[in-house]
């Protein structure tokens, strides 16, 4: 089995996302800078500085279509650094430090950030879910909590606390499950080592697909375990002082990712052949990604409010998850969801896009 940098583990701290390495074939990007921006064209916002959460991979589709098809510089930017991230990167501390003006982060992440200090706050988020699951073998699945007692769970010791969260939130007590110590390459389970692998659904789970292996997968978001994520954190003070710069950014975020769900394809061959090529991406593998988390970002919810937009109950929800694992924040700290309310109300057309 190939070795893993497993995204997951930067959501807690360690080192991150399973890559395998056969590059497909060159998907070209179409460009078009015609469609600009309501109520941003005429300006001029400089460079567009986005610090993204992890590596360059498909996980990010919508800003390299953004940015193939010119839907950022139509709104008013004249260049765009894309910022990757790893498990060295602190995506909250470059976006606190000014260093870019918005980044990918997660709730839990962001919470603690703020709690320590960090003068931050929530503004959207791409998943309307919590990516975490629990993968077992098709032939062996694990389709709810209960089914785990009795059995060996491979859990990463990054992971640990959403694990035990998870298992809080469900009522199960934790000497009923075997927690086996994990790192990120999933070949206990294909070996029978272990019965489950704690995991997000849109890696593991597709890179054994493409190896053969068939898994089932349980969504913790499903199990007493809600929580948006990829969510997009920016510093307080762009709300006043950068609002329409910002405006601008979330527009083309929408206008990529809305292309995205139409086209799974077409962030999968940008991630493996131009923005993440130095990285031996499987571009089957990410498309399959592609495919999996457009199922995330794009939702009951979103189709009648926006990409992006966060329900007063998946705020409540993720609030109380977060509670779960011992981070208590008030709502107001953590959201402020008036600009993406503003992006719909100025530009209604986008609300029906995806």
């Amino acid at each position: 089995m190939a070795s893993y940098i497993d995204r997951r583990s930067l959501l807690r701290g360690g080192a991150g996302l399973g890559l395998l390495g056969v590059t497909g074939a060159v998907l070209a990007a179409c460009g078009d800078d015609s469609d600009a921006a309501s109520g941003t064209e005429s300006k001029s916002f400089g460079a567009l500085n986005y610090q993204h959460s992890w590596v360059k991979n498909v996980e990010f589709a919508g800003a390299y279509i953004a940015d193939a098809k010119g839907y950022y510089t139509s709104a008013g930017f004249e260049s765009v650094n894309l910022m990757a991230g790893g498990p060295n990167v602190s995506q909250d501390a470059v976006v606190a430090s000014g260093k870019s003006l918005l980044a990918i982060s997660s709730p839990d992440i962001t919470a603690a950030a703020i709690l320590k200090g960090a003068p931050i706050v929530i503004v959207g988020a791409q998943y309307q879910k919590n990516p975490f699951c629990i993968m077992s073998l098709a032939s062996a699945p694990i389709t709810k909590p209960e089914e785990m007692i009795g059995k060996k769970i491979g859990v990463q010791a990054t992971n640990e606390p959403v694990w035990n969260a998870f298992l809080k939130a469900n009522g199960i007590d934790p000497g009923k499950v075997t927690k086996v110590p994990a790192q990120f390459d999933p070949s206990p389970l294909v070996s029978k080592e272990v019965d489950g692998w704690f995991s997000f659904f849109t890696n593991e789970p597709n890179l054994l697909k493409t190896k053969g292996v068939d898994t089932a997968v349980m969504l913790l978001n499903d199990h007493g375990y809600p929580m948006v994520s990829e969510t997009y954190a920016v510093r307080k003070e762009t709300l006043a002082k950068d609002r329409d710069k910002l405006k601008a950014a979330l527009i083309g975020d929408v206008k990529g990712w809305t292309d995205s769900l139409a086209d799974p394809k077409l962030g999968a061959g940008l991630a493996a052949t131009k923005y993440g090529k130095d990285l031996g991406l499987d571009e089957a593998e990410q498309v399959l990604e592609s495919t999996a988390q457009n199922t995330v970002v794009s939702t009951a919810d979103t189709k009648a409010n926006g990409l992006f937009t966060i329900t007063d109950e998946l705020v409540e929800e993720t609030l109380k998850t977060l509670a779960l694992g011992g981070t208590t924040i008030a709502k107001d700290q953590l959201f402020d969801l008036s600009v993406i309310t503003e992006v719909y109300a100025e530009n209604p057309t986008l609300k029906g896009a995806a």
